[in-house]
């Protein structure tokens, strides 16, 4: 079937040295040919695939810009059709004649993803594939990068098409069985199918279960910031972004709802997410995003609990409301005593004595208290002595609350301090199973809601043959499978479908 001709920008738009503008469809090398002018004075058209020519683009007489035009043959190309990639210089103006040449002498601005579309309609890839080549582009780390190009190589879509044509040969079988009915033959041996049910359901249960893996390596491991109002959450997620995302305000109850974004932690990708403060209100509003924080903490992998040091009496109260809404078998919890820096006056050099607040630290503990001041003078190097007391104090209020932290770390959100401690164990508790993963991964929603709808069709199955069930329902589950099996790559698929995976595209992909 002849389609337009399309064209886009391949390449990001914006300053830089060249930009890359694709072109795909039948027409590709005539329209293109009508525009460019190189030294050999012969036609595009007469050019051998993966073939470079130089010249220059031309509106009527005026000069547009020297070019690289490289043309690819159908069917070896990335769409399977005719194809052009014009390399000209990354200036807007040029970029926008050149585009506005091609569609004036035959072709069309492209869609969202729909050269990768061409490619799926042409058989190049299938669908799975397809969606891969999204996940690619998008990409943050090595982990992410190594999934996507795993998938995009068709190692996840060759387990689907294998477990497809066993399936299909048994239905086949079953179905002539259903043709010979009078004559009360067996042509698939129901020993051998329960065989194949149980291999096939463990490999798809195998597929299921690694979901939340790749989702991690996809999106990043989700980290919930939470606590009290006013602990600095805020600035928290400000400083591990390295940029002012969120809104940071002394007025309690100022985030309402959730923000959220990742940030790369040495290869890991970690999807840090603010929460509105916990604390109890009659405001509507700020009720909703408790709500949601609660929410957000079930879902969160990683959950950093944030206490004030200057309000040593509101740590019972997060620290036990935590503890009801974590799932300390499944979930890890982080302590961060935020504001130290506001307890401890430190000096800026030398042996000279720093101020302590009278905090959660008694008289018993330091002796010296300055009557107008109501803080106590200690040596620099006891530093890291009353921050240990901090952190005991606070463990010992977990304990009793039946929570064990993962870690308990001294931090200063507003002065950056505590940041490195913070990554580090992050990075420690959290990145083993990303890292080291090597295997087929699903990290695709729509693949794994797939994949857990021919499991349950399977299972049918399964309970059919034991209550020997009559071919005609089994075959009916079979087929049900096949076809939530088939979705995934493509081979069973709709418009509509096909609209909204190649719509989450970038242009000129």
């Amino acid at each position: 079937m002849e389609q337009d001709t399309i064209c886009a920008l391949a390449t990001p738009s914006g300053s830089g040295a060249i930009a890359v503008i694709r072109v795909s469809g039948n027409k590709s090398l005539e329209i293109t040919d009508k525009i460019f002018k190189s030294g050999r004075n012969d036609s595009l058209k007469a050019a051998e695939g993966y073939s470079v020519r130089y010249g220059t683009i031309f509106n009527e007489e005026e000069v547009i810009d020297q070019v690289l035009i490289t043309v690819f043959r159908s069917p070896a190309s990335y769409t399977g059709e005719d194809s052009v990639e014009i390399s000209c210089h990354c200036s807007p103006f040029i970029v926008k004649e050149i585009l506005s040449l091609l569609v004036k002498n035959g072709s069309r601005m492209a869609l969202a993803g729909e050269f990768t579309q061409r490619a799926f309609l042409n058989g190049k890839m299938d669908l799975a594939q397809a969606e891969a080549v999204a996940d690619l582009i998008a990409s943050e780390t090595a982990s992410a990068h190594r999934v996507a190009l795993s998938q995009m190589r068709g190692g996840f879509s060759s387990e689907l098409s294998s477990m497809r044509a066993s399936l299909l040969e048994i239905v086949a079988l079953m179905e002539l069985e259903l043709d010979f009915s009078e004559e009360e033959v067996e042509f698939a041996d129901r020993k051998h199918l329960r065989s194949l049910l149980d291999e096939t359901l463990a490999h798809i249960g195998e597929l299921i279960s690694g979901f939340k893996l790749g989702n991690v390596i996809k999106n990043g491991i989700p980290v919930a910031i939470a606590g009290a109002t006013n602990t600095g959450k805020s600035t928290l997620l400000n400083a591990i972004l390295g940029e002012e995302r969120a809104i940071v305000s002394p007025i309690h109850g100022t985030t309402r709802d959730f923000i959220e974004d990742t940030v790369n932690i040495d290869g890991t990708l970690f999807r840090f997410i603010d929460t509105a403060g916990i604390r109890k209100t009659h405001e509507t509003l700020e009720n909703i995003g408790i709500e949601r924080t609660f929410e957000k903490i079930r879902q969160a992998t990683v959950v950093l609990l944030m206490l004030d040091a200057t309000r040593p009496d509101n740590f019972d109260d997060s620290i036990n409301t935590l503890t009801l809404k974590v799932n300390q078998s499944q979930q890890k919890v982080i302590v961060l005593i935020n504001k130290c820096d506001l307890v401890l006056d430190l000096p800026k050099s030398g042996k000279e004595t720093v101020s302590v607040k009278d905090t959660i630290l008694g008289e018993d503990e330091i002796s010296g208290r300055d009557a107008m001041s109501g803080k106590y003078a200690i040596e620099v190097d006891d530093i890291d002595a009353i921050l240990g007391k901090y952190v005991e104090n606070v463990r010992e209020y977990a304990a009793s609350a039946g929570l064990s932290p993962t870690a308990i770390i001294p931090i200063s959100a507003g002065k950056r301090l505590g940041l490195d401690s913070i990554k580090k164990t992050l990075h420690s508790i959290c990145s083993i199973g990303v890292t080291n993963s090597n295997s087929v991964l699903v990290t695709n929603l729509r693949h794994f809601e797939a994949l857990k709808n021919a499991h349950s069709a399977l299972t049918r199955v399964a309970e059919g043959l034991e209550s020997t069930l009559p071919t005609d329902l089994l075959t009916q589950d079979l087929r049900e499978a096949l076809h939530h099996l088939g979705t995934i790559t493509g081979a069973i698929t709709t418009d509509e479908v096909l609209g909204e995976i190649f719509g989450r595209f970038c242009i000129g992909k």
